[in-house]
């Protein structure tokens, strides 16, 4: 074996180790409650006590991102109760959509703001946080047409 062919392969075969190591860990339980078996972490429903605060769409220069992160203040209850396809719960120990936006994870993930814009055009169509949570679990997030968030504040969305 050549020493390029060396280094290749034992470059390959530690990158698949490390993936095989790294699997259990991912996979563990955050504590967060789930639904069926590989939906991620999301709460049934809303607490007694105040949500999170969600980060301000002023701190972000992008309009789709400001309009991820407006959108998600205004339907914090509802994202509460989201899981995030991300997997956000199993890399981030998020408990549901709505830590996404606590932070700037959401800024940075399409999935994220993808899920958001789902459940807001659910909302304005009279969905409840259940309705909405099922259409995420089906895929039904992954139609949405995220380029009318382009422009900040986003155009209304029609029922």
């Amino acid at each position: 074996m050549k020493p390029v062919e060396r280094v290749l392969s034992t470059g390959i075969l530690l990158s698949f180790a490390l993936c095989v190591a790294w699997l259990p860990q991912s996979g563990a339980s955050s504590g967060a409650q789930t639904g069926a078996v590989g939906v991620p972490a999301y709460h049934m429903q809303v607490p007694d006590g105040p949500l999170p605060a969600t980060l301000s769409p002023k701190q972000f220069s992008e309009p789709k991102i400001q309009n991820a992160y407006a959108i998600a203040a205004r339907i914090k209850k509802t994202l509460y109760q989201q899981p995030c396809y991300c997997h956000c719960d199993r890399s981030l120990g998020h408990g549901s959509l709505l830590d996404c936006y606590v932070s700037i994870h959401a800024a940075g993930c399409e999935i994220c703001m993808r899920e958001t814009f789902y459940a807001y055009e659910q909302l304005k169509k009279d969905k409840t946080a259940a309705e909405i949570r099922d259409g995420i679990v089906r895929g039904a997030w992954q139609q949405t047409d995220a380029s009318k968030y382009q422009k900040y504040p986003p155009a209304p969305t029609r029922k």
